[in-house]
């Protein structure tokens, strides 16, 4: 029989030490990212609270951007006229277990969905390494997760409905709609606003993560495939200092059979003796749990719990996907900067995604590695990086994060992606006045 379940999580996550950007506006301060670096436009806000009323604040709106949980680095969600914001559409879920599939409110975390599909018996393919991200906005921007078998967030999507400029509802299925499914999953806001999204599931696995310490870089060019597929997911991390890789983190699968050893080498790392955070000076605390103990798949997959502050707290960040046969003369070609690099660097992460089929992707046809940088919040200076690191892995038919900071040229961004064309006609088509556009995707979308 058809099981569906139903939850109402308004407060699915207990307080935390993170102070909502949100809140802070409503305290008098302005609108910013979650990372502090990006100051939104208006502070005309409005809280979504059912589709009806997505409905007719759409319709009423000459032009407007949906707000998720503000985790993006640069303008892709930002307006000077009008923000609806989504958070408040967090509280309804549904379970078809005959389907395998969540569908789920456009403002709900990964942090507030997975512990509730685990207690079901069901998990995700895949996760981000901060669960703190919304399952729309992720989606919308094709954010990723770890592992040379796993595709990124969007490439769980099964099904969409959402609200389009005259106010109306589409509804949207990989089974059903084809390449119109295709192209609106990774949407960049373009195309609507996301009221409900269906994801796959499958059962519910336990993850062990262990860590290893100075990698030699060197190490990848041999052993590149062996490394990277060593386990589930795996994040090389470097502050491009000496040639090394000062962290490795292989995030590994509980099954049955294994019996598990933590060997004390792995390609000339060695097997770390207590928890770590990505960025060696910071305390491990807001970590998950490491040294080989077995846990919820989404108490491992990502880094960060989902109580503190994820990663430094305020930082910038870049991105860069670059194919997978490409990845390590991709690396390399960055290591040349690393003396340009390392006085704004926090930290770097390598990882892989494997590849889709969605026309926006970075993963498109394609595996990907991707190239991560955590800055320190000094954008000058990463703004004059930004052009040096792309010249150097654009010959790799490098794309950047949709979500993240990057210099890249609406020329090289079409060159890029093939199917551009069609999703600027897609937009057109649901948008025809351009009420979803805003500054970033007329220069980086509709320009080129």
């Amino acid at each position: 029989m058809n099981k569906r379940t139903f939850l109402k999580l308004g407060s699915a996550v207990a307080a935390t030490p993170i102070l909502s950007p949100l809140l802070s506006w409503a305290a008098g301060e302005k609108l910013k990212n979650w990372a502090g670096n990006f100051e939104f436009s208006t502070e005309n806000v409005t809280p979504a609270k059912s589709l009806e009323q997505v409905q007719q604040y759409v319709k009423s709106q000459e032009k407007m951007k949906a707000l998720g949980t503000r985790h993006c680095f640069n303008q892709i969600a930002n307006s000077k006229h009008a923000l609806l914001e989504m958070k408040p559409l967090d509280h309804a879920i549904s379970i078809d277990e005959n389907e395998r599939t969540v569908t789920v409110e456009p403002g709900m975390s990964y942090g507030q969905l997975a512990p509730y599909l685990d207690s079901k018996g069901w998990a995700l393919h895949n996760l981000a390494s901060l669960p703190h991200i919304s399952v729309a906005g992720s989606c919308a921007t094709a954010t990723h997760g770890s592992g040379d078998n796993n595709g990124n967030l969007s490439s769980a999507v099964a099904a969409l409905e959402m609200v389009t400029a005259s106010g109306d509802i589409l509804k949207l299925s990989r089974k059903y709609d084809g390449e119109k499914f295709l192209g609106a999953v990774v949407h960049l806001g373009a195309l609507g606003v996301v009221t409900k999204i269906t994801l796959n599931i499958l059962p519910t696995y336990q993850v062990r993560q262990v860590l290893y310490e100075n990698l030699p870089m060197s190490a990848l060019k041999d052993h590149f495939d062996q490394i990277m597929g060593a386990a589930y997911s795996v994040s090389l991390f470097t502050d491009w200092q000496d040639q090394k890789f000062t962290e490795v983190w292989l995030k590994s699968r509980v099954t049955e059979k294994e019996k598990f050893t933590a060997e004390p080498q792995f390609f000339g790392a060695t097997l770390a003796k207590k928890n770590m955070h990505p960025i060696a000076a910071l305390s491990a605390e807001n970590c998950t749990e490491q040294m080989g103990v077995p846990g919820p798949w989404y108490d491992r997959l990502p880094h960060f719990k989902m109580g503190f502050t994820p990663s430094a707290g305020k930082e910038l960040q870049s991105e860069y996907f670059v194919p997978r046969h490409s990845a390590v003369d991709a690396i390399m070609a960055v290591e040349k900067l690393h003396e340009q690099i390392t006085p704004h660097l926090l930290i770097t992460e390598i990882r892989s995604i494997s590849g889709d089929d969605l026309w926006m992707s970075p993963c498109r046809h394609q595996d990907c590695v991707t190239i991560h940088f955590t800055w320190k919040p000094e954008w000058p200076e990463v703004r004059a990086l930004l052009p040096q690191i792309e010249k150097e892995i654009i010959p790799f038919r490098a794309r950047p994060h949709w979500g993240k900071l990057f210099t890249m040229t609406p020329q090289q961004l079409r060159k890029s992606y093939g199917k551009i064309d069609e999703f600027i006609e897609m937009a057109k088509s649901l948008d025809p006045t351009g009420k979803f556009r805003n500054e970033f995707l007329d220069t980086n979308v509709f320009a080129s």
